[in-house]
């Protein structure tokens, strides 16, 4: 029993470090991120990401929000809704750091 308590810690622990491992974003990411929301989650949250097919994505909306519930449902939707899964063009750092953005007011498109 202890080998196997040990061994899942070490699988959690290799799978989270995978992602606190991963480089910062550099400028020319985060601008085509802000792009992506902008337009692409704008297209159901709002161009403001103040409502619409989606829910508001502002500051105050989200504030009660867990990040780390925020970030799934970013990269793997939220099935029997039109939330889609975006792993397939988000690493989960790079959604993490789209839920911070969001949860501190978010960029304009530049």
């Amino acid at each position: 029993m202890r080998t196997l308590t040990t061994a899942g810690m070490m699988i959690g622990l290799a799978f989270s470090s995978a992602f606190a491992d991963s480089p910062p974003l550099d400028s020319e990411r985060r601008s085509e991120l802000v792009r992506l929301v902008r337009q692409d989650c704008g297209s159901c949250h709002g161009m403001q990401l103040r409502g619409g097919l989606g829910p508001a994505l502002t500051p105050d909306t989200l504030k009660d929000k867990p990040a780390d519930s925020l970030v799934s449902t970013i990269v793997h939707g939220r099935p029997g809704t039109p939330m889609p899964p975006w792993n397939t063009f988000l690493s989960e750092s790079e959604a993490s750091w789209i839920v911070d953005s969001l949860q501190k007011g978010f960029p304009d498109a530049r």
